[in-house]
């Protein structure tokens, strides 16, 4: 009578066995096919990097995207959030609907890095004559996903599920007066029809070395709100100071104010907080006091409470910093990203994956950073994981990296087939038949 079940058991062991067997095959054979489009993935990345587009303005980058999908037989929509692109995969057995993305759009910075690829490209941005630029890694973050398209479409006969490419616009920002990036395609429903059951993505990054995978579980990647401060006083002769109120001035204390609202107002160890002024603008002569002066910038936080505590901080500050000399302040914020929060529980189900991508020392946690992706609004239809990816040349010191949006930000090619490795090895999991 015990035979049998002892028997059931094994027979058991041995089917789960095989099915893990044929599932380690298949692995291997993805890796395989992204070493065979290695050469095709960098040619893409470099054709992109050399012919950068900011947002909402995508076009080129956006046909590209959209032939190659096509070329793969899959279901294609343009024209998402004005230049997004998504294809849809369909596995031949029914499961998951996987959205994986990448943002497609460059920033107004003029490149001075020696490469061969390098953008010579030029356009108009807020009424200034800018070079463009892929001055964050967008470039490296389409090529992988056009490379990823390609391996899974190879085996979309032997995957459960569907694949959803979300090649997303102005990531950046959208031009003044438009909407764009995440918020406006999840409010034209990419994460709809299919419903995506879960959302995945990379930033490639220029101090991480290549060939590495860090994450952090919950809040990761700060909220970015965006401010724009008017103070009013009285204009005056330079010589005459005191026969007006020189905005000038007190926007330099209002500056100093608001980093006071960091360093001694807000609780550190509960979060970090960062609030930069990145504009102003006031006078047209240098013997003129004029009537106003504007400033603009950006706030990070990565608690909400703590974000709404810092506003009103912001608000309060500046309106009686200027009632102190006689001026008026006016405070206009507005909320660019949400934070962005990795699900726990499915970073934790992707780990091994990334593992098996990367080899295990390389894949490590990191703590939270204060940069901001948009990638945070597919969060609020569904878990999602970001994490950042090494585009850093083996061997170079972190520490002298250019950072990301200047002129010389660098990665090379060197990263991108770890990443799309890791694509292939998330979906292959993640993939359990319904």
């Amino acid at each position: 009578m015990r035979a049998f079940p002892i028997a059931l058991f094994f027979w058991f062991v041995a089917l789960n066995t095989s099915a893990q067997d044929k599932k380690e095959q298949l692995r291997q054979r993805m890796f395989q096919k992204v070493e065979t489009i290695i050469p095709k993935t960098n040619a893409w990345r470099e054709d992109i990097h050399q012919n950068p587009e900011l947002g909402n303005r995508e076009f080129r980058t956006s046909k590209l995207i959209a032939a190659h999908l096509r070329s793969l037989g899959m279901e294609v929509q343009e024209g998402v959030a004005y230049t997004g692109v998504v294809g849809l995969l369909k596995g031949a057995k029914p499961g998951p609907c996987i959205a994986l993305r990448a943002d497609i759009d460059a920033l107004p910075v003029t490149e001075r890095v020696n490469i061969p690829f390098a953008s010579k490209a030029r356009t108009t941005y807020n009424g200034q004559e800018v070079g463009v630029m892929h001055a964050c890694g967008h470039d490296t973050h389409v090529a992988m996903l056009m490379a990823t398209a390609e391996v899974l479409t190879s085996f979309k006969n032997e995957i459960a599920g569907s694949v959803k490419f979300i090649f997303q616009p102005a990531e950046e920002g959208a031009p003044e007066g438009e909407e764009g990036g995440a918020a406006l395609m999840v409010k034209e429903g990419v994460m709809e029809n299919p419903k995506v059951d879960m959302t995945l993505g990379f930033h490639i990054e220029s101090d991480i070395e290549a060939g590495q995978i860090h994450y952090k579980p919950g809040a990761f990647m700060a909220a970015a709100d965006w401010f724009s401060i008017e103070v009013k006083g009285k204009g005056s002769h330079g010589s005459q100071p005191w026969k007006g109120v020189d905005p000038i001035q007190v926007s330099a204390q209002i500056i100093e104010g608001l980093q006071a609202i960091v360093s001694r107002q807000s609780d550190l160890t509960k979060a970090p907080v960062v609030i930069t002024v990145g504009k102003i603008n006031g006078g047209v002569r240098q013997n003129i006091i004029p009537e106003s002066c504007s400033m603009a910038g950006t706030i990070r936080t990565l608690d909400s409470e703590m974000q709404k505590e810092v506003h009103e901080k912001i608000r309060h500050t500046a309106k009686h910093i200027a009632e102190a000399s006689g001026a008026k302040a006016e405070v206009t914020i507005e909320t660019k990203t949400l934070v962005t929060y990795n699900n726990p529980e499915l970073l934790k189900k992707i780990i091994p994956s990334l593992e098996k991508a990367a080899g295990t020392e390389k894949v490590m946690p990191r703590e939270w950073v204060t940069g901001a992706e948009d990638f945070s609004y597919y969060g609020t239809k569904a878990p999602a994981v970001f994490l950042y990816l090494g585009g850093m040349p083996k061997g170079n010191d972190p520490a002298k990296a250019p950072p990301h949006h200047t002129a010389d930000f660098y990665v090379d090619n060197s990263g991108m087939p770890t990443g799309i490795r890791a694509f292939c090895s998330m979906v292959l999991d993640m993939m359990q038949p319904k």
